[in-house]
């Protein structure tokens, strides 16, 4: 991370990424003009963009400007990998413009993107989801070697968990509801935020109960989950 203390003079980074010309405003012109003469920089006003470009190159996440508090500027470098599937992307798919690279780098950290930029990856299809759940497009996935994890994302499998359910009671012949959570909750997709992830489980307990394959011992949230008979016996 670094700081200075100052104002950020372009405004926006933004601004930055997308202007082809250097800014025409320096918070010191003699110590920028003296710096070229000497050699120490190459150029004057191009270091921002190249920064993000050096990033894209090495196929790591960009640059994170903190603008936040008046009077300062922060900005992280990483300098490993966040997401290896964003990672795998940058591999493949050189055509990318910046400015897109920069908006799904912000997808893979969490980050809100505004409407426009929303806009903008999915006529590209190189996102899905409803947001703020957003995620790389099977398009993408396909470029990325990212084809199960995009499965992983997308489809909402319930014959493979309720597989997994009926392998864990054979295996410990009880579970109550924290156990079996603990079981799905991180092959659940990541399209479904948390609360989401327990409505799916609970249902599908339900639907399991509901088609005889597992029954409830107790009514209340203590209750163990068990195999029906008939399931033990196929065991």
């Amino acid at each position: 991370m670094f700081t200075n203390r100052g104002d950020f003079i372009p405004g926006t980074v933004q601004s930055v990424i997308e202007r082809d010309v250097p800014p025409d405003q320096y918070r010191n012109p003699f110590l920028a003009g003296a710096m070229v003469e000497l050699k120490m920089i190459d150029t004057i006003g191009s270091g921002i963009k190249r920064m993000f470009r050096i990033q894209r190159d090495r196929n790591f996440p960009m640059p994170d400007y903190d603008l936040g508090e008046t009077g300062v500027v922060k900005v992280t470098i990483p300098g490993r990998v966040i997401d290896e599937r964003y990672t795998r992307m940058l591999i493949k798919r050189k055509d990318l413009t910046l400015m897109d690279v920069i908006t799904l780098d912000k997808i893979q950290k969490g980050y809100s993107i505004t409407p426009e930029e929303r806009t903008g990856l999915r006529k590209k299809k190189l996102i899905e989801g409803r947001h703020p759940n957003l995620y790389v497009s099977e398009s993408v996935a396909a470029e990325t070697d990212t084809r199960a994890d995009y499965i992983r994302k997308r489809s909402f499998d319930r014959a493979h968990f309720m597989s997994l359910v009926v392998a864990y009671l054979k295996a410990y012949h009880e579970a109550n509801r924290a156990e079996i959570e603990d079981l799905l909750l991180d092959r659940v997709s990541d399209a479904l935020n948390e609360e989401q992830k327990h409505h799916f489980i609970r249902d599908l307990l339900q639907e399991m109960r509901k088609d005889g394959t597992i029954m409830p011992i107790g009514r209340t949230k203590a209750a163990k989950w068990v195999l029906v008979p008939d399931q033990v016996h196929d065991a």
